[in-house]
């Protein structure tokens, strides 16, 4: 069973739309990943370490609108020190990435 939160639980999730302006492999990560740098407008631009790399190339990353939680703390895996969580679906294929439906300014929350 799914446990329930209460609408200041999911306030507190800061589910910010940007646009990915970088995209490069990560060899050193345990699974097949990319180091992705985001564009969220007045939060500025943040990076992170994604698992996507089964379905994405590097190139056809950049410049779409992703979904992603800006205010968990940081984490380092490896090399890299991660800033956000890309949010995406787990599929068979891989991990599919929240876009929006069309454009929205970055850092726009969702509500």
């Amino acid at each position: 069973m799914t446990e329930h939160i209460g609408w200041a639980d999911f306030e507190k999730v800061m589910l910010v739309a940007g646009t990915i302006v970088r995209a490069e492999a990560f060899p050193e990560a345990r699974r097949p990943a990319y180091k992705v740098w985001v564009d969220f407008g007045p939060y500025g631009e943040k990076k992170t370490s994604a698992q996507i790399a089964a379905i994405y190339s590097a190139d056809e990353l950049i410049g779409r609108q992703i979904v992603g939680v800006i205010n968990f703390p940081e984490k380092q895996i490896g090399p890299f020190r991660s800033q956000f969580l890309l949010t995406g679906f787990h599929t068979d294929e891989g991990v599919v990435i929240t876009t929006t439906e069309r454009p929205v300014p970055n850092g726009a929350r969702l509500a």
